[in-house]
């Protein structure tokens, strides 16, 4: 993993269940629809092994509900396992990026009030989006859009792994020179989802992660889907990337591809037993 947090890092991770939850005042927490087109096609994909383990969890495969599906990155990936996937976001912007699959339906909705059925659903999931949430009232739409014994499956990737050397670059720059642009809620993410709320008993997950071979381009693409990348440039009317690439630069050359891994972080539960 990259370095050691700084002093504020690990005080911000401390607090984060202590935080004043004021952004729940607005229900929909937006910061990828300016970038919609450029997250659609530089985040890392999962790993088809995550979507087995899923499918290997449920009862029946009739309906999985794909909640704040993004681009439906997830959501691709769960059609091939069932009848039906119902993708809901609040962002048209990235709804409009997604593909189309036949037996995918895309819908703008919020996570907490999804306009599903009573007791519908085989599966649930949330692919690194339930940190953005209002845990109390998702969990409550979950349960009630849930079959009995269906499964409800959350997780997050944590920072990507390169080099020892590139991984403490990278690090300076998201959490030193980035820091205060971040959301509160991403440091749930920094967290590895253990701070969370999880109201539930979780299965053992299995060890897994997205793993990408990419040249410094296609890195440097996802370093700008970043919501505090684009918070950045907003508030200061600048790009943020000279700053990055005059260590990143040294490291990396430009046709040089590199391995990059993101440890997933998986939280599994049975709902209605």
């Amino acid at each position: 993993m990259p370095g050691s947090d700084t002093n504020s890092n690990t005080s911000n991770l401390q607090n984060c269940n202590n935080r004043i939850w004021y952004f729940y005042l607005v229900e929909f927490k937006d910061y990828f629809s300016r970038q919609a087109a450029l997250y659609a096609q530089s985040r890392p994909t999962y790993p088809e092994e995550l979507f087995d383990y899923l499918a290997g969890l449920v009862r029946e495969k009739n309906l999985c509900w794909d909640c704040a599906t993004g681009n439906g990155q997830a959501a691709v990936s769960l059609s091939k396992y069932f009848k039906k996937v119902i993708a809901t976001d609040g962002s048209k912007q990235q709804l409009a990026v997604a593909p189309a699959i036949a037996n995918i339906e895309y819908r703008e909705a919020l996570a907490e009030k999804s306009g599903l059925p009573d007791h519908c659903t085989d599966l649930i999931t949330v692919a690194q989006a339930a940190h953005w949430f209002d845990p109390d009232k998702f969990y409550a739409e979950a349960r009630r859009v849930a079959k009995k014994g269906s499964i409800l499956a959350i997780w997050t990737y944590s920072e990507a792994q390169i080099s020892p050397e590139i991984d403490k670059i990278v690090e300076k720059f998201e959490y030193g020179f980035l820091e205060k642009y971040w959301p509160d809620q991403r440091w749930y993410v920094r967290n590895k989802y253990q701070t969370l709320p999880f109201p539930f008993k979780a299965f053992d997950a299995p060890i897994l992660a997205c793993k990408m071979s990419w040249n410094k381009a296609q890195w440097l693409n996802y370093v700008q889907s970043w919501s505090a990348y684009e918070k950045y440039k907003i508030k200061n009317g600048a790009e943020p990337l000279p700053v990055l690439l005059q260590d990143l630069d040294k490291l990396w050359p430009d046709a040089e591809i590199k391995s990059v891994t993101w440890p997933i972080h998986l939280k599994c539960t049975r709902l209605g037993e």
